[in-house]
């Protein structure tokens, strides 16, 4: 199957057999009145539901100047045209100051986006917040004097498998769309869509284009911001994920604080999962858990009596079945209070305080390489707490990691990847990104080239 980026909004309006009965729409009470109406949730929500329409400029590269033939006979032409590309989502409303809440993957390498309101009206809108770890962007409107309507958070946590559910979006393009379903799943964590695997699965009915709708329950809050489907036609058939709406409350929280990046909690200890062999090694009736397979020095789980081998259970109460899970329920949490986590040691039940704060970034250093160079348009990083807590990597990994790569760019077209580990580049060993920046000065014309990718190292020679 094919995981599709696009969640779609649903909402289902059922309308009484007789005439006199159509005329009465209401919320239902139970699931005796289902043949009523969702009307009056609808028409309270859908206000707050807007299409977002991002657009991008792209230069068109001819694939033959990639060939060194070609450039010798032929040279290299002038300025190649340019063209523009549009991608088109849906948002939630969640200020009344003009506060949005789509995918970031809806608006990703924007150069202008829309917001256009479910009563047609449009206007241009600057991002606010870019989180690619959750998938998420907070947009504002421009010139706006005016209040909006606005949806209000459920807590995520108390929803329940077979809860219904609401959904809206523009699929397609064809505008604003009601449909609903159910709540088929909770804490879907192998879906592999975000750094925060944590979804919310329903059967509502989502297709492209509905990427950052809204999923409401039955009170008419924001139970999840919708973001993918799995799809073999591209189409929906029923397994649609949402990212739960305490995971959005963080994010829109930053937005409001004026930050650029959302702060979240810092554990310091790398997790793993409990595979069957490992659960009947210890002793467990069933894989649950994480296991504590690495911490960080001085970090919030070192001083807090976190050991190797212990097996994280629970947090706040809260069952953790795997990493994922765990890596979830911490992240949602607030920053400056603690957090209390169930571990079994030994086979015997320990509780521990772990104190919220972010990770260190002393040293980040983080640059675009704009020389002439393989690494062009790549941005990297020097590997501190923070980054290494980012890209999923042991805080002991040292030297510098490619955090982000420029569509079209130089160091896309040559194959790095986001996470590639630069060790040395033509013998020269590369610690901090200022060496990796002196080396792509040089005018070399053939570069060989150490990576480290996914724990393996790599050995990479390009031409010049």
């Amino acid at each position: 199957m094919i995981a599709v980026r696009f969640f779609a909004a649903l909402f289902v309006v059922n309308l009484a057999a007789t005439p006199a009965l159509a005329q009465e729409r209401r919320v239902p009470s139970s699931a005796a009145e289902l043949r009523l109406s969702y009307a009056p949730i609808v028409q309270r929500v859908q206000p707050a539901v807007v299409n977002v329409y991002a657009a991008k400029t792209v230069q068109d590269r001819n694939p033959l100047l990639d060939d060194p033939i070609f450039r010798r006979f032929f040279g290299v032409p002038g300025q190649m045209p340019e063209q523009v590309q549009r991608s088109l989502g849906s948002g939630v409303m969640v200020d009344p100051s003009g506060l949005v809440v789509t995918n970031n993957h809806v608006i990703e390498g924007a150069d202008q986006v829309k917001v256009s309101l479910s009563d047609k009206r449009e206007f241009e809108a600057e991002i606010v917040l870019k989180d690619s770890r959750s998938d998420l962007a907070v947009l504002h409107l421009k010139d706006v004097h005016e209040k909006f309507p606005t949806l209000d958070f459920a807590n995520s946590d108390e929803l329940q498998v077979g809860d219904v559910v609401l959904a809206i979006g523009n699929p397609f393009g064809v505008g604003q769309t009601v449909t609903h379903g159910i709540i088929s799943a909770l804490a879907r964590t192998q879906v592999g869509i975000t750094d925060y695997q944590f979804f919310i699965q329903t059967d509502a009915a989502i297709n492209p284009g509905n990427s950052g709708g809204a999923l409401v329950d039955m009170t008419g809050k924001l139970a999840g911001i919708n973001t993918a489907i799995f799809s073999r036609s591209g189409g929906s058939q029923g397994i649609g994920f949402a990212i739960p709406a305490n995971m959005v409350r963080v994010v829109v929280a930053s937005a409001r604080s004026g930050g650029k990046a959302v702060k979240r909690p810092w554990l310091g200890a790398r997790l793993q999962a409990v595979t069957p062999e490992i659960a009947e090694t210890i002793g467990l009736r069933r894989p649950s858990g994480a296991l504590v397979a690495n911490i960080v020095p001085g970090s919030p789980a070192a001083r807090a009596g976190l050991k190797l081998s212990d097996l994280i259970v629970a947090i706040e109460g809260q069952a953790v079945d795997d990493p994922n899970a765990f890596d979830y329920r911490f992240a949602t949490r607030p920053l400056g209070g603690v957090a209390e986590i169930d571990v079994q040691r030994g086979g015997k039940p320990v509780r521990l305080t772990i104190p919220l704060e972010t990770a260190p970034d002393v040293g980040r250093n983080e640059i675009v390489l704009t020389t002439r160079s393989p690494f062009q348009g790549a941005k990297v990083a020097n590997i501190s707490p923070a980054v290494a807590d980012e890209m999923h990597l042991d805080a002991d990994t040292e030297g510098v990691v490619v955090t982000e790569l420029a569509d079209g760019s130089t160091a896309a077209n040559v194959g790095f990847q986001k996470g590639d580990i630069i060790l040395a580049v033509n013998s020269q060993k590369i610690v901090k990104t200022n060496d990796l920046e002196k080396a792509t000065r040089d005018s070399s014309r053939l570069w060989r080239i150490q990576i480290v990718r996914g724990g393996q190292q790599i050995n990479v020679t390009l031409g010049g």
